[in-house]
Formats: C-alpha cells, sequence, structure tokens
C-alpha cells in the first residue's frame, strides 16, 4: 500500500525530530558529564542556579496559565502562554550550559532521608527531561502545522512532563542549596 504525501511528510517531520532530539540529548550528555568544567572562575557563575530556579518557575507558570487559557476557550492567550514556555526554557537550557561549562557538575553529599529523596527527585527529572525534547518538539510541530487533534493528543501527555520537570527543576535547586552541606 502506497503512502499519501501527507503520510511521508509527517514520518518525515517525526523523523527528524526524533533524530534532532537524539543529537540534542547526545550532546547534553557529553556537555555535562564528559566535558571538563572551563578553569575560568567568574563569581556570576555562582547565581546560574537561582537564574534557573527562576526560569523553570516562569516555566511552570506560564504552562499552567497556558493549559488555563486553552480550557475556557482564549487560545491566542494559550498561544502565547506556551510560546513563553518554550521560550523560557529555551533560555533555561542557554543557563544551564553556562552554569556546566564554567563550574561543572555539583555533587550531593547530603546525608539521611534527604540524600534518597533527592536522587529520586534527580533520576525522574533527568529520565523525564530526555523523553520531554521530543515531545515538546512534536506537540509544537502540530500546532504548527495546525493539526489541532494531533497536538490535543500529545499535549495531554507532554503538558505533565514538561511540568513535572520544571517544577523538580526549582526542588533540585532548592535541595542543593539547603542541604548540601
Amino acid at each position: 500500500m502506497k503512502m499519501s504525501k501527507v503520510e511521508n511528510k509527517k514520518n518525515f517531520a517525526y523523523t527528524a525530530i526524533f533524530a534532532l532530539s537524539f543529537v540534542i540529548v547526545l550532546f547534553l550528555v557529553w556537555f555535562i558529564y564528559f566535558k571538563p568544567a572551563s578553569t575560568a572562575i567568574y563569581d556570576w557563575v555562582e547565581y546560574l542556579p537561582f537564574v534557573n530556579a527562576g526560569l523553570n518557575s516562569l516555566c511552570a507558570t506560564f504552562l499552567v496559565l497556558g493549559y488555563y487559557f486553552v480550557k475556557v476557550k482564549k487560545v491566542e492567550l494559550h498561544i502565547k502562554c506556551m510560546s513563553s514556555a518554550t521560550v523560557t526554557s529555551g533560555l533555561f537550557l542557554v543557563s544551564y550550559l553556562l552554569y556546566h561549562h564554567y563550574h561543572g557538575d555539583t555533587k550531593f553529599i547530603g546525608q539521611g532521608l534527604i540524600r534518597p529523596t533527592y536522587f529520586f527527585i534527580l533520576i525522574t527529572h533527568i529520565i523525564l527531561s530526555v523523553a520531554m525534547v521530543p515531545m515538546v518538539f512534536i506537540t509544537l510541530w502540530n500546532a504548527f502545522t495546525n493539526k489541532v487533534e494531533k497536538h490535543k493528543k500529545w499535549a495531554r501527555v507532554t503538558l505533565p512532563v514538561w511540568l513535572y520537570v520544571s517544577v523538580t527543576g526549582v526542588l533540585i535547586v532548592a535541595i542543593l542549596k539547603n542541604f548540601n552541606y
């Protein structure tokens, strides 16, 4: 059975999204865990975890507002909020990469119940952030190509994952800054 041009375009788009996502995730793993940190020391780098937490908080806020606006049929406000969430996530990624470039990885030395709690949050955060990359791209692709039903289907799964990753990003910074001694 022959595929239509529409199906071929969809398959190509999804394949490109998964390939791009794979490359992005590979780059991030290399950048965060294998690339040595810069030897340059700058005072402003120590503030980046708070910038990251702020950007994650903003992203979560935009996601919740975007969900609310689509539920009350204010589509233009939904689009603005979800676009803002996407931009905020992009800015977070830039800030996160800057921090890891200049600071390197942060070791968690906290003890007691907070230790397994922290690692549970961190591990689920990492796994879901990896899964989130293609999910966000596919959800946005369906929105931009006006495939409303597919967009809704993907958004129902993407939103809670994206929200979890944003909120746990804030929690990770809070735990590191309050229990890492």
